[in-house]
């Protein structure tokens, strides 16, 4: 029987997800990981025959993707803001969008200055533990209702030799001792109602509590805006990501709790809308 290539065993493996109506590219982007090669190196080694070895793992992450196990989940890890990040089912998987509400966030304030910071529902640390390493001298705080996603983000810190500080709790609860100059956060913000329309790997794998909100996604949001007028300093910002059709609905929750601050919606690289900010 003639040897296998690499290209026509990703070929065919890309042919059955596109037939499930998945995506199809999804397999390349586990294989080339997994070999931790470039697509230079793919392209100096596709023509070469398959082992064994590396056909059996590329039927089984096949298998798994056609059953709608999200490809970062198969890894366990994502690349965010030039960092690895271990990711678990007990963690969101983070987007390349949320990458730019850590950009901003970056650009709001000296990187010399002492400032405190806090994430709120972080997750995998992403938001906070990337701010931390480009700002070396601001203190931050990241917090998690979930348990399970504080000690990954832990993990995480360790990996990465990013010192924050870690709370458990809902919301600002967990930080209601500090002043808080820089408030960081992407909520729960999908409405209960929208289920039906998700991915169903979102819907089959990824952290309900991470992802949904009450009050037509909302609620989160409202709280944040409660809790943040008694805690935010004077010249305290805030950044939240949400939902593409939430802007103008969240930008009048903050503007009532915050009528002397400037509260703006900043449009993401593709014309949406995605951050909050307070000023």
């Amino acid at each position: 029987m003639a040897d296998v290539s690499y290209r026509e065993a990703l070929l065919r493996a890309s042919s059955l997800l596109a037939k499930k109506g998945l995506e199809a590219e999804s397999i390349l982007y586990v294989f080339l990981r997994r070999k931790q090669w470039s697509t230079t190196q793919w392209l100096l080694h596709f023509q070469e025959a398959i082992p064994a070895a590396d056909q059996e793992q590329l039927a089984t992450d096949v298998s798994a993707l056609l059953d709608f196990v999200p490809p970062q989940y198969l890894l366990g890890y994502e690349e965010f803001c030039g960092h690895r990040f271990n990711v678990t089912k007990a963690t969101l998987i983070p987007r390349p969008e949320t990458e730019e509400l850590v950009m901003a966030a970056i650009e709001s304030f000296s990187p010399e200055e002492k400032i405190q910071v806090v994430d709120i529902g972080t997750g995998t640390g992403a938001i906070g533990l990337s701010v931390k390493l480009a700002r070396p001298n601001w203190q931050v705080t990241v917090t998690d209702l979930s348990e399970s996603a504080l000690k990954i983000a832990q993990e995480n810190a360790e990996n990465l030799q990013a010192e924050v500080d870690f709370c458990q709790g809902d919301t600002l609860e967990p930080v209601a001792d500090l002043t808080i100059d820089l408030l960081l956060s992407n909520p729960p913000y999908i409405s209960e109602s929208e289920w039906e329309l998700m991915d169903e790997s979102v819907r089959r794998f990824e952290p309900k509590l991470a992802l949904f909100a009450k009050e037509d996604g909302l609620a989160i949001y409202r709280k944040l805006a409660q809790q943040a007028y008694e805690l935010l300093s004077e010249r305290g910002q805030i950044f939240l990501e949400i939902g593409f059709a939430q802007g103008p609905a969240v930008q009048g929750l903050f503007q009532e709790a915050f009528p002397k601050k400037e509260v703006t919606i900043i449009k993401d690289m593709a014309g949406c809308d995605r951050i909050i900010h307070v000023k």
